[in-house]
C-alpha cells in the first residue's frame, strides 16, 4: 500500500467536515440495523486505534504496538470474509482485551456489536479508506465532535459523560493548574477535564521534560465504566497523552481511600444513586466525614480527601448537596470550616445533554477556613437549550474575568443588590438553618421556578401583611366616614 500524504493545514477544516459526515453517515446506516450510536462508536474506537497503528507502521516507521495476527493487516486479508471476517474481529478483540497499559484501557472488555458480516465488511472499508494519522489535534477534535454528537443522542443516555465543553474551558481558567501539577478526575467520563487542563499546562512551557512529564505523569483519571474508559483512554491517546501508557483507569474511586494525593481535582461526578451491585461505601471508606448513600456527596468528601495541602478544586455538584441534610450539612460545614470554599458558580438548566438539571460549580481550597464566599448567579433570568441555544465560553466571560477577589470587589456593592455576584462571610453561612448554601438574591418576575417554596411562603406572608394594613386603615376611613 503506498504511502499516504498528510493534508495541508488550510484543508484541515474540510477534512474534519468530510470525515465527521463520513462517520455519521454510517452511523445512520448501522442505526437502521440494529446498532445503537454508542455502540457504533465503541467499534470505531476499537477499529481507529487498529487503523493508526497501521499508519504508524507505514508512514513513520515504528513498530506495531499490537501483537501479532491482531493488526490491520490481519483484518483486511482476502480471504476474511462473511463469518469469518467476524470470529476474526471477535478473536482480535478478545486477545486485545487481555493486553495491559494502553491497549487493555481502550480494549477493555471489548465486545463485538456488528455481527453482521456486510455492516461489518463496511465499517471497516469506510475506516480503510480514510486517513487518521492528521496533523496537530485534528484527528482529536474530530473524536471529541463525535463524542459530543453521541452525548446529545436521548436514546444512548451517553450525556452523562459528556460535560459541555464551555464549562469545563471556563473552570480549568478559573483553577489554572500550573505545569508542575498533578491533576485528576475521579468521574473523568470522555475525559473533557482532563483535556481542558493537558491544554492549559502543556501552553506554559515548551521544556522536552516537562512537556512528558505531563504527559506521561501528571494526569490521571477513573470511570467505573468500560464503555467509557475505552472512550476516555482513546480520546486521551488520539490528543498525544501517553503513548504506551494511559491515564485513564477503570476503576470505582469511591471504593478506596486515595492512593496518592493531588494537587487539583477537575470533576462533574455523577449524581444520584450509585448503581445496583456497587460495593457498599460505609463498610469500605472509614476515612469519609459522613456516612451516606447519596452519590454526590460520596463524590464531594472523596474529593476533599483527595486533595493534598494546599490544593485546590472546581467541581460540578446538583442543587442538593447545597442544602441536603445529614451528611450534607456535615460536609458544608466542614467545607467552610477546614477549607477554603471560597467560589460558587450557580448554572441554569439547559447546558448538559441531560434534562432539567440544576447544578453549582463549587470552587475550594484545602488546608485554610473560609473567610468568605462569593457566589454567582448565573442561572436566574438566563435561558439556554441545546439545540437553539447553546452555552458557549463567551458567556462565562464575566465569571471567568471577575474570578479573582479584586475584580469581584469591583463588580459588587451593597448599592448594587441584584448583581450577579454577592459575598458572605462564614459566620453568616455557618449561621444559616443546617448551613444551607442554597442562595438566591435576584428576583426574576417572570421565572417562577427559580423562587424557592420559602422565597415564595415569604412574599406570601409579606403580601398578607400588606393587604392587612390597608385593610386596617380601609376600615378607619370608613368608620370615620360613618361617624
Amino acid at each position: 500500500m503506498p504511502k499516504k500524504t498528510t493534508a495541508p493545514a488550510t484543508q484541515s477544516g474540510k477534512n474534519e467536515q468530510s470525515l465527521v459526515k463520513k462517520v455519521w453517515n454510517m452511523a445512520d446506516v448501522l442505526a437502521a440495523n440494529g446498532v445503537g450510536f454508542t455502540d457504533y462508536i465503541t467499534q470505531l474506537t476499537y477499529l481507529l486505534f487498529l487503523k493508526m497503528d497501521s499508519e504508524k507502521v507505514e508512514m513513520i516507521g515504528v513498530e506495531s504496538a499490537l501483537p501479532k495476527g491482531c493488526e490491520w493487516k490481519d483484518l483486511l486479508a482476502v480471504q476474511m470474509k462473511g463469518l469469518d471476517l467476524v470470529e476474526k474481529y471477535n478473536s482480535i478483540l478478545d486477545r486485545l482485551s487481555k493486553q495491559q497499559g494502553l491497549i487493555g484501557a481502550i480494549f477493555v472488555d471489548a465486545q463485538n456489536k456488528v455481527n453482521t458480516p456486510v455492516y461489518l465488511s463496511k465499517l471497516i472499508s469506510m475506516v480503510d479508506n480514510e486517513q487518521w494519522l492528521l496533523e496537530g489535534d485534528l484527528k482529536g477534535a474530530i473524536y471529541e465532535s463525535i463524542l459530543e454528537k453521541n452525548g446529545q443522542d436521548k436514546k444512548s443516555g451517553a450525556g452523562q459523560y459528556f460535560t459541555p465543553r464551555p464549562l469545563i474551558q471556563a473552570i480549568v481558567d478559573c483553577v489554572q493548574p500550573q505545569i508542575t501539577e498533578s491533576v485528576c478526575d475521579p468521574a473523568c467520563g470522555t475525559g473533557g477535564f482532563l483535556l481542558a487542563a493537558h491544554d492549559y499546562m502543556a501552553a506554559q512551557s515548551s521544556e522536552k521534560a516537562k512537556l512528558k512529564k505531563l504527559n506521561t505523569e501528571l494526569l490521571t483519571g477513573n470511570d467505573n465504566t468500560s464503555l467509557v474508559v475505552t472512550l476516555a483512554s482513546m480520546n486521551m491517546y488520539l490528543h498525544g497523552i501517553g503513548s504506551d501508557s494511559t491515564p485513564i483507569h477503570k476503576a470505582d474511586s469511591l471504593e478506596n481511600e486515595p492512593e496518592k494525593l493531588v494537587d487539583v481535582v477537575l470533576a462533574n461526578p455523577p449524581f444520584g444513586t450509585r448503581p445496583a451491585g456497587s460495593v457498599d461505601i460505609s463498610t469500605k471508606r472509614t476515612d469519609f466525614y459522613a456516612t451516606t448513600t447519596n452519590n454526590q456527596l460520596n463524590f464531594l468528601q472523596h474529593i476533599m480527601l483527595l486533595l493534598k495541602n494546599g490544593g485546590r478544586a472546581g467541581v460540578v455538584l446538583p442543587d442538593n448537596v447545597l442544602f441536603a441534610d445529614g451528611a450534607g450539612e456535615v460536609l458544608r460545614k466542614k467545607l467552610l470550616t477546614d477549607f477554603n470554599l471560597h467560589t460558587i458558580l450557580r448554572l441554569p438548566t439547559g447546558i448538559f445533554y441531560a434534562n432539567g438539571v440544576k447544578t453549582n460549580v463549587l470552587f475550594f481550597e484545602k488546608g485554610s477556613p473560609t473567610k468568605e464566599t462569593w457566589f454567582y448567579d448565573y442561572r436566574t433570568g438566563i435561558k439556554h437549550t441545546q439545540a437553539t441555544k447553546p452555552l458557549k465560553r463567551s458567556d462565562l466571560d464575566d465569571f471567568v474575568s471577575c474570578y479573582n477577589a479584586k475584580k469581584r470587589k469591583e463588580t459588587w456593592s451593597e448599592e448594587n443588590p441584584d448583581g450577579r455576584w454577592r459575598k458572605y462571610s462564614v459566620k453568616e453561612l455557618l449561621a444559616r438553618d443546617k448551613t444551607s448554601l442554597d442562595i438566591t438574591w435576584i428576583k426574576d418576575k417572570d421565572d417562577i421556578e427559580d423562587v424557592t417554596l420559602a422565597d415564595l411562603l415569604s412574599n406570601i406572608k409579606d403580601e398578607a401583611k400588606e393587604i392587612a394594613t390597608h385593610s386596617e386603615k380601609l376600615a378607619k376611613m370608613l368608620k370615620g366616614i360613618a361617624e
